[in-house]
């Protein structure tokens, strides 16, 4: 399977594991506070948002711009085939926390593939491709995700972009990459 299909999130095939496990704080993207792990205010039972068509009226902006990278889906139906956070509450902690550090695999994976479409020197090339090897392993098993260097990788991934400045081309440096995610 292609990357790009990989990093799309597909809600209907996750568990709402980003309205569960994720906390946020009111300020400008939401209008409460939320702890990580504990299910937001307006989820509903069957995993919707009840107020999904106007989260931006209602003050979370956050959550309609927020993206899992496809980190939801992977989670629920590659990792944790047929476990549920509402049925099983003893799978709450393991399941949310590979959930967190999936989504900040894709989110490193996303920028380096990104960055793929930019002509590289060959070492920066073979580089980038150790990094995504690393993100990218044939199948991570809950163990090799949770015990995965993800603070290194991402030290590593964001010295590397850091790094692209001095190769590239003044008409490659106008473009633009996305933004890196927050750590």
């Amino acid at each position: 399977m292609d990357y790009q299909t990989v990093l799309r999130a597909d809600c209907a095939r996750c568990q709402a594991l980003c309205c569960v496990s994720l906390p946020f704080d009111r300020g400008d993207s939401f209008a409460f506070d939320k702890p990580a792990n504990q299910p937001c205010p307006e989820l509903q039972l069957r995993l919707t948002c009840g107020i999904h068509e106007q989260l931006r009226v209602r003050g979370q902006a956050g959550c309609a711009d927020y993206d899992c990278y496809g980190a939801g889906q992977r989670i629920t139906q590659e990792l944790f085939p047929g476990v549920s956070w509402q049925r099983q509450p003893e799978a709450r902690p393991l399941l949310f926390e590979a959930f967190r550090r999936l989504k900040r695999v894709h989110e490193l994976r996303l920028l380096l593939h990104a960055a793929g479409r930019l002509q590289l020197s060959p070492p920066k090339a073979d580089e980038r491709e150790r990094l995504l090897a690393r993100l990218e392993p044939e199948r991570f098993s809950v163990e090799s995700l949770l015990t995965l260097d993800l603070c290194e990788l991402e030290a590593a991934s964001r010295s590397w972009l850091r790094g692209l400045s001095r190769e590239l081309s003044p008409e490659q440096a106008r473009r633009r990459l996305p933004l890196l995610p927050p750590s």
